[in-house]
This record gives structure tokens, sequence and C-alpha cells, in this order.
């Protein structure tokens, strides 16, 4: 990363911070269907951001999703969505095109959804890796 600027204001010292968020790169690509709200889906429409519980192989993940082609997804639609996961290395080689998977609100299903394309989940799980062994060997 380099030397971390500082700025010093009166007796104020401010450090300037560049932090990597997980979801800056997108890992898969999917096309997910959210269930109506009368089948037991959302109440309301999920915007980009949205960060259910991506439950595959009988596990719980963590991934945020972006939808690119629209500003919203309503109960009923079948939309394409880009996810990041928070812990990429977990996900590689487990997570394949064909991958049928559920989104979860806690243990209410809210969606289910199918992996259509690999994009940058190798380079991310790489980092992931990189840094939780830094995070050890501190």
């Amino acid at each position: 990363m380099g030397s971390t600027p500082t700025v010093r204001t009166s007796n104020t010292l401010t450090v300037m911070v560049t932090v990597h968020l997980p979801y800056e790169t997108y890992d898969i690509q999917a096309e997910i269907t959210f269930l109506l709200t009368q089948a037991g889906g959302r109440q309301g429409p999920a915007f980009s951001g949205y960060r259910p519980q991506f439950f595959y192989d009988g596990e719980d993940w963590d991934a945020v999703q972006t939808y690119p082609d629209v500003p919203q997804v309503s109960p009923g639609e079948t939309v394409r969505t880009l996810l990041s996961f928070m812990s990429p290395r977990f996900h590689l080689d487990k997570v394949l095109p064909g991958l049928m998977f559920l989104l979860r609100e806690g243990q209410k299903t809210v969606a289910y959804g199918k992996v259509t394309k690999i994009l940058n989940l190798e380079q991310s799980a790489r980092r992931d890796q990189a840094r939780h062994e830094r995070l050890q060997n501190r």
C-alpha cells in the first residue's frame, strides 16, 4: 500500500486510508428469481447492495448483489445479478456454472438462482487468502 498520507490541522491528526471493499470486483454472474410475496418471498423490492445469505451445499454465505440491468427487483421477477462474496477463498472450485442455490434472509428462502458465469472469483480468492495470511501473521 505504500506510505499512508497524513494531514495535521491544529491539534487534529487525520489519516487517509484506502480500503478495498469486497464488492469492488464481481466474482460470479447468476440468474435469480425472487419468490412472490404470497409464496413467502420478500415484502418489497431488492436493490443493488442487497446482501442476503447465498445458500448452497448446506451452508449460508454472505454475498453482495449488484443488478446491472435494472434499478430494483420486485418479488416474482427474474434478474441477472453480479455477486461478490465476502469470503471468496471458500468458494473457489465449489461455485461453478450451473450451480443451483437459494437466497435466504435468515431461515426464510426469498429467491433461487443458478450460476451462469465465473467472473473474477479466482483473483478475489487469491486476494482474500493473502489478506487472511497477513492477518494471521500479525
